[in-house]
Order: structure tokens, then sequence, then C-alpha cells
């Protein structure tokens, strides 16, 4: 399987989007359509970590004082559903990889993937 959860309005991951050829990939623009549970559990599986998948530059984060708050697992996974903003973007998963965010290492094990 191949997947990319993204968002249009995103530069950063437009940029990306014309990085890596995506001619094989399932694209889900996720205000579009939104994650929902099962698939954001295929994700948690892989990373075994909902706040791995969660996005801390989110202005919500901020708007929200969620940086004060010690949240759990299942608040992440909640917020994650409720709002997606809350998704670390983008999602790219291949087979029984994943790559999570916008970081250039993470980019950059993709793309050597990818050949």
């Amino acid at each position: 399987m191949k997947k990319i959860y993204f968002l249009k309005t995103c530069d950063t991951c437009r940029r990306i989007l014309k990085e890596i050829n995506t001619d094989d990939f399932m694209l889900q623009e996720i205000k579009t359509t939104p994650v929902i549970v099962s698939q954001l559990e295929e994700m948690y599986v892989m990373t075994n970590s909902y706040e791995a998948l969660f996005n801390k530059r989110a202005k919500k984060y901020t708007a929200m004082d969620l940086k004060n708050q010690s949240l759990t697992e299942e608040d992440y996974k909640q917020l994650i559903l409720e709002e997606y903003t809350f998704l670390k973007r983008p999602v790219i998963i291949v087979g029984d990889k994943i790559f999570v965010g916008n970081a250039k290492k993470t980019i950059a094990a993709l793309k050597a993937l990818l050949g």
C-alpha cells in the first residue's frame, strides 16, 4: 500500500509532493476527507504513538493552550480526529514503513526508499 495524507493548502506538503513520484500513491486531502478512526489506528500501529502523529506547531495548539496541559495518548488521538490541523503532515505510508512530517531526514529517508 502507498498512501499520502496531506493538506492541499500547505506549501510544504505541495513542495514534497512535487519532489516525489506520486503516480502509484493513493492521495487523501485531510481537510476535504478527514482521517477516520481506522486510518489513525493504522498509523498508530506503525508509529506506536499518537503524539508522534500530532502537530504541535498548529495554530490551534497554541490557541487552546495545549502545551500547558498534560495530554495522554488518548487525548492526542481524539484531538487529531476532531481537528485535521493536528495531524502532522504529510504522512506517507509505503508498505510497512511510515514517514511522518517534513523534517529533512524524514524526506531524505523517503526518497532513498522510493529510489
